[in-house]
C-alpha cells in the first residue's frame, strides 16, 4: 500500500483533537502502547494506521528479542496496518535501558549488526518493514560512512522501506556543520515510505530533537526544497508532549502542508468558538 497526504502521530493526550480532523490520511501509533485492543477514537479514524516501535533496538549487539517482534506483528495485525516502522538506533546493552534512541558508530560492523536484526524482525511480521533515520548530538569516533552511505547500505542489503525524518536530517547537520539540504539529497530517497516531520530547539549549541516545540522555520524550508525537487511522500507530524491547542495544531498542520504541497485538513469543529 502506498500513503499518500498528510498524518499525524496519534497520541491520547490529542486523540480528541485527531478525532475531530476531515481529510487526515494516515496515522501512526507507538506500537508499545497498544494492547489486545484498538484504542477507541483511533480505530474510528477510518485511516490507515502504522505501528511505529520504540524498544526492537535493532543496532544492538544482541538479537532483537522474538516477543518484541510479536508484539510489533500483533500490532500490526490488530490495526490492519500496510507496514510497521522502527528506528536505526540502539536502546538498551547488557540489559541496561538507555531510555533513548542511541545512534550507532556508521560503520560495517554496525551494518552487519543492523542487518541480521531488520531481516530477523522482517521474517516475524506480515507487513512490509521501514527504518528511520534518529537525530545524533555527536558522531562516534570510528565512523567509516556519511550518514548517506550508511543508510543505503542498510536498506539495500535488507529490502527494507526508509522512515525519511526530515527534521532529524536537519538536526544532525546542523550539530555537524554541514549543509541540511545536500546531506538530504544524498540519502536513499528512492526507498521512502514516508516521511517525520518534528519541531525541536537549540541549547548549548546543539539542535535537539525535542517533539515539544513547533517546527521551526528553517525545517519547513528544507521540506520546501525537498517537494520542489520533485519528492511527494506522505508526511506526518510528530509531536510527544507540550501540546498546543487545537487551532494552534491545526495552524502547525497547514505550514506543512504548504511547504509539502498537500492538500490542508480542516476540523470538523469550529475551535475558535470553543
Amino acid at each position: 500500500m502506498t500513503l499518500y497526504g498528510l498524518g499525524i502521530g496519534w497520541r491520547p493526550e490529542v486523540s480528541g483533537i485527531i478525532a475531530q480532523l476531515d481529510g487526515l490520511a494516515f496515522c501512526e501509533v507507538i506500537a508499545e502502547s497498544i494492547g489486545n485492543e484498538v484504542p477507541p477514537h483511533l480505530g474510528s479514524l477510518g485511516v490507515p494506521v502504522i505501528p511505529h516501535g520504540i524498544s526492537l533496538s535493532l543496532g544492538g549487539a544482541e538479537a532483537v528479542d522474538q516477543a518484541r517482534i510479536d508484539h510489533l506483528a500483533h500490532a500490526a495485525q490488530l490495526l490492519d496496518a500496510p507496514l510497521a516502522s522502527e528506528h536505526i538506533a540502539f536502546v538498551r546493552a547488557g540489559g541496561i535501558e538507555a531510555g533513548h534512541l542511541l545512534p550507532l558508530p556508521r560503520t560495517y560492523e554496525a551494518i552487519d549488526v543492523l542487518a541480521r536484526n531488520i531481516t530477523r524482525t522482517q521474517d516475524g511480521l506480515p507487513v512490509p518493514f521501514a527504518v528511520e533515520n534518529v537525530a545524533a548530538l555527536f558522531d562516534w569516533p570510528d565512523d567509516e560512512l556519511t550518514e548517506g552511505e550508511f543508510l543505503s547500505e542498510i536498506v539495500e542489503r535488507t529490502g527494507a522501506l526508509l522512515v525519511l525524518d526530515i527534521a532529524n536530517v536537519y538536526a544532525n547537520a546542523l550539530n555537524r556543520g554541514r549543509d541540511p539540504w545536500t546531506e538530504l539529497s544524498r540519502l536513499p530517497l528512492e526507498r521512502i515510505a514516508y516521511c517525520h516531520i518534528a519541531g525541536g530547539s537549540l541549547s548549548d549549541g546543539k539542535y535537539h530533537d525535542t517533539h515539544t516545540d513547533p517546527v521551526p522555520e528553517a525545517v519547513l524550508e528544507l521540506l520546501a526544497q525537498f517537494t520542489a525537487a520533485g519528492h511527494h511522500p506522505a508526511i506526518m507530524l510528530e509531536r510527544d508532549g507540550n501540546y498546543p491547542p487545537a487551532l494552534e495544531l491545526l495552524d502547525e498542520l497547514d505550514a506543512i502542508a504548504d511547504a509539502a504541497g498537500l492538500d490542508r485538513i480542516t476540523a470538523g469543529t469550529d475551535w475558535s468558538r470553543t
